[in-house]
């Protein structure tokens, strides 16, 4: 009787179920998209509750027609600082990705076999960090909860190997090629204040205090940039899964909850009972 009642509520008028292929459990580099973690075993319901609700937000965040123009024209790549063997290893990335460029295959879910942490890939033009930022947003500003599974997200713009016998190295142009546009972007470069934080998981390659030091030196300090742990303007994500480091640059890092979808419901729930108890 349980079987028959479950199977036929989504059956009902208006249930929409979306199903997704999963694909490799590594992570290419020169990759983007967002982490995101969830409780033990929910894995496979956050993976398609979070793509449900981004293909469902993504018209609303770009416009897909001038975003589609955009990568035919340049490819939305940035390829100033590779050497000869990351141009071709991104080009044929490129190759691969193109094979299946359809409208939904913007995001793509990645199947990483591990515990409470899920990766949705996206492609270029899409920015997983102006993504994650308005999801936020809109979350913090609505109230509404959107989400059963899915908790913190963690956006990376781009991404590099960390095998072979320079990953320090392949770590510096990453850094160099992501940071640009948040600190190096403009000739009247105001000064920011930033912190970095680094995640792991499965994933030895290089010691975090290394890694900080590596994407410090990137920053710089010619505009007047300098390391603030509490008050920062903006906050350096790096997101290392076994073979890949990912770095994503974000704003309202504190105010909006770590970009923790739960805590962020959880706060707006609480900023509503103050309300209503002062009025």
């Amino acid at each position: 009787m349980g079987k028959r009642a479950a199977k036929d509520s989504c059956n009902k008028p208006g249930f929409k179920k979306r199903k997704f292929t999963n694909v490799s459990k590594l992570i290419d580099p020169f990759s983007s998209g967002i982490y995101a973690t969830c409780a033990r075993r929910k894995e496979k319901q956050a993976r398609q509750e979070l793509m449900s609700i981004l293909l469902d937000k993504l018209p609303q965040y770009f416009n897909l027609e001038d975003l589609h123009a955009d990568a035919d024209s340049n490819g939305g790549n940035d390829t100033r600082d590779l050497s000869i063997e990351e141009k071709i290893e991104r080009e044929l990335q490129e190759l691969k990705d193109s094979e299946t460029n359809t409208k939904n295959n913007l995001l793509q879910p990645i199947d990483l076999d591990c515990e409470c942490v899920i990766f949705i890939k996206t492609k270029k033009p899409i920015s997983p960090e102006v993504l994650v930022q308005k999801l936020v947003r809109d979350c913090y500003d609505s109230g509404v909860k959107t989400t059963r599974y899915t908790q913190k997200l963690i956006p990376i713009s781009d991404s590099c190997t960390a095998t072979g016998e320079e990953p320090r190295e392949q770590l510096r142009q990453l850094a160099k090629r992501v940071l640009r546009d948040h600190f190096h972007k403009e000739k009247d470069q105001k000064p920011i204040k930033f912190a970095i934080q680094v995640g792991k998981k499965n994933f030895n390659a290089m010691e975090s205090e290394e890694m900080i030091k590596v994407i410090a030196e990137c920053v710089g300090r010619e505009h007047g940039h300098s390391v603030d742990l509490k008050n920062y303007d903006k906050l350096i994500l790096v997101e290392c899964y076994k073979n890949n480091i990912g770095i994503g640059v974000v704003d309202d890092y504190l105010k909006y909850s770590k970009f923790n979808l739960q805590q962020i419901f959880d706060k707006s729930i609480a900023r509503a009972t103050l309300g209503s108890e002062a009025s």
